[in-house]
């Protein structure tokens, strides 16, 4: 992502604490459904969570203005109570959107691929 998160592809990482792996597994595999509409109603879209087996947590999302989406998930009752379920998984202390490492976009497919001349197919660059 960009360091505008306006309308983009947002993509972050997180830690989860090793003595925690499977549970956090767990509990992603079956969020609240009040969590997931509070979610999607406050403009997360296309939201997928990776987990690496030391730890490493990685999410992207579609979100037209990602710092209006975070105010607005702060602000539901759900989400206090998730984050509070949630902290314990995490390295960093307190609540765990709140250690959200956000990383920039260097590179997208799609949009290089659209940027190209039409001439460009037989390039050997």
């Amino acid at each position: 992502m960009s360091s505008n998160t306006a309308g983009a592809r947002v993509c972050f990482t997180s830690r989860v604490r090793a003595d925690r792996l499977e549970e956090n597994r767990v509990a992603h595999a079956a969020v609240w459904p009040q969590m997931l509409r509070a979610l999607r109603d406050t403009g997360w879209r296309d939201y997928h969570l990776f987990l690496r087996d030391d730890g490493l947590l990685v999410g992207i999302l579609v979100t037209d203005d990602y710092e209006a989406a975070q105010r607005g998930m702060a602000a539901t009752e759900v989400n206090a109570r998730w984050q509070a379920a949630m902290s314990g998984f995490f390295v960093d202390e307190g609540n765990p959107d709140d250690g959200f490492v956000l990383l920039d976009e260097v590179f997208h497919l799609e949009a290089q691929l659209a940027a190209l001349p039409a001439n460009a197919a037989s390039d050997n660059l």
